[in-house]
């Protein structure tokens, strides 16, 4: 099983980091993986966990 960390950029106001948290979740989705779970920092950034999707 695969995991990637990816950081999501400075975003101040919530309805911002909402759509770069999705946007991020569409184009890893296209990768092969999926969310697992994220974190909004103090700093206003955000650290989103992905894992490869087994093709059984």
């Amino acid at each position: 099983m695969a995991y990637r960390a990816i950081v999501i950029e400075y975003s101040p106001k919530a309805e911002d980091m909402a759509a770069r948290i999705e946007k991020t979740a569409n184009e890893m989705e296209k990768e092969g993986y999926e969310l697992v779970t994220f974190s909004v920092t103090g700093s206003a950034k955000a650290v989103a966990v992905f894992k490869k999707v087994s093709k059984a």
